[in-house]
């Protein structure tokens, strides 16, 4: 392959003007894939320690390769979602395109993006001919219209994404009371993929213009819950790295229909019904992983000092992280009422008290306990002093279990490790675990610094109180 050939694929791969051929579609997809397998694996095995089998890497619902990450650094979930990005975007881009090469509406490409469907879509588009007469023009028709008329089309555009943006989040969140993938992933895909596509139709604006209409869509359709009081602030911050990419996505998606097809804006109202029907499947069949945190700390004491420190401690000094002033909960006391197996632990928090009775008692190695009731995550940031989203009444965060691991080192020191099961009822799990393990290892962090504190203080106390030892005369 020439440096021309070579050009001419790489830009068929990340552009749109290109059509997509059958052969084409199949073979990059597989070598696509093949890449992204090595690359991951690689990754995953130098700094998690962990093996992705290639069922993992194929399964829909990303748990298992979840699982895997939570072994390595914090930030290699951020950085493997950060990667998988564009090759999400090259598959919608080739798909959208490869249908249209087909003879069917560009429009069935979206569905290359729809879990465990989007297997079925691949194979299909990769075994269906290529149409005599290709709906996908090589030129894109840029047809540039009056300053007015291209304003009436932007506002019906905008209107028409944030009228999808409501009737989803009101269908998914207060009629079936699901934040499913319906929500976080197909439709801010389909909000801005319908207004790039009624932005340049019939009329064409520019690919920044594009962009920047489809992020204002998605911040428009935030401050809505804001305004109205469905959100708060950090939620919608914390929702933000995720839709908006999507949107730009869709966007550009539907600004290159409308330029390089003659597909009507009628024939994407198949493709929305979609997202009611798919919000209402989620509502029905649900399946929560059990996922698990662990923060470790070593400690210059020994293990029958910091033993007393974590089955109770005293008040903890004012938070200084910003997600902690933000709302996150924040630990601030624990206390117990009993001792042994039976007792009732009390972790006090800014939102209220963990109740965590207690299942193991094994002096001084390891205590651990269930969770049986819990107060919120967060205090919401907003303009008003009371919201209740749903999330946090229903309680989608849900802590299961703890425990604490103490093991005995060198010279009088401690490993201690802190360990937190929980589940998380959003989706995509994958995602949204990416700001709860976050947000669980700064609570673990501040728990065992201050235990840490406590027992290294003690140790150092009971070091200088120690008597000399009284010098034996010589004989």
């Amino acid at each position: 392959m020439n440096s021309k050939s070579f050009l001419l694929f790489f830009e068929t791969l990340i552009g749109v003007s290109h059509p997509v051929t059958r052969t084409i579609y199949a073979l990059s997809g597989v070598g696509l894939m093949l890449f992204k397998y090595g690359v991951e694996a690689l990754v995953i095995f130098l700094l998690a320690d962990a093996i992705l089998t290639p069922i993992d890497f194929l399964n829909p619902l990303l748990t298992l390769r979840t699982q895997l990450l939570s072994t390595g650094p914090e930030w290699l979930p951020w950085a493997i979602y950060i990667w998988s990005l564009p090759f999400a975007w090259v598959a919608f881009s080739m798909s959208v395109r490869r249908a249209a090469v087909a003879g069917i509406s560009p429009w069935w490409g979206f569905a290359v993006l729809v879990p465990i469907f989007n297997l079925f879509v691949m194979v299909t588009l990769a075994t269906l001919p290529d149409a005599a007469v290709s709906r996908w023009q090589t030129t894109p028709n840029l047809r540039p219209g009056n300053s007015q008329f291209s304003f009436f089309l932007q506002f019906r555009a905008v209107g028409a994404g944030l009228l999808i943006g409501m009737v989803m989040f009101s269908v998914t969140i207060i009629l079936l009371e699901s934040y499913g993938l319906s929500l976080f992933f197909a439709t801010p895909l389909m909000m801005g993929s319908v207004t790039g596509f009624l932005s340049n139709r019939p009329s064409s604006i520019s690919w920044s213009a594009t962009v920047g209409i489809s992020i204002a869509i998605i911040l428009a359709a935030e401050s809505m819950l804001l305004l109205f009081a469905l959100e708060g602030l950090i939620c919608v911050v914390m929702a933000s790295p995720l839709l908006i990419p999507l949107g730009i996505i869709g966007a550009l998606l539907g600004k290159a229909i409308a330029n390089s097809t003659t597909t009507t804006f009628t024939q994407t109202l198949g493709v929305l019904l979609v997202l009611p029907v798919t919000a209402g499947a989620e509502a029905f069949h649900r399946t929560l992983t059990e996922y698990v945190v662990l923060t470790v700390v070593e400690i210059d004491a020994p293990p029958e000092t910091v033993w007393k420190y974590i089955v109770e401690f005293p008040e903890l000094p004012a938070p200084e992280e910003w997600f902690f002033r933000c709302g996150i909960a924040c630990p601030m006391r624990a206390r117990i009422d009993g001792l042994g197996v039976g007792a009732v632990r009390h972790c006090e928090f800014s939102t209220g008290d963990f109740v965590e009775p207690i299942t193991v008692w094994d002096q001084p190695r390891r205590l651990a306990f269930d969770v049986t009731d819990q107060p919120e995550p967060m205090t919401e940031l907003s303009p008003y002093r009371h919201i209740h989203p749903p999330h946090l009444e229903q309680q989608s965060l849900k802590s299961h279990r703890g425990e604490f691991r103490l093991f005995e080192l060198a010279s009088g020191r401690t490993r201690l490790e802190g360990r937190t099961w929980y589940s998380f009822d959003m989706a995509p799990q994958w995602y949204w675990t990416l700001w709860s393990d976050l947000a669980i290892h700064a609570i673990h962090r501040r728990v065992l610094r201050h235990v840490q504190l406590l027992s290294e203080q003690e140790t150092l106390h009971e070091i200088k109180d120690s008597p000399e030892p009284v010098p034996v005369p010589m004989q």
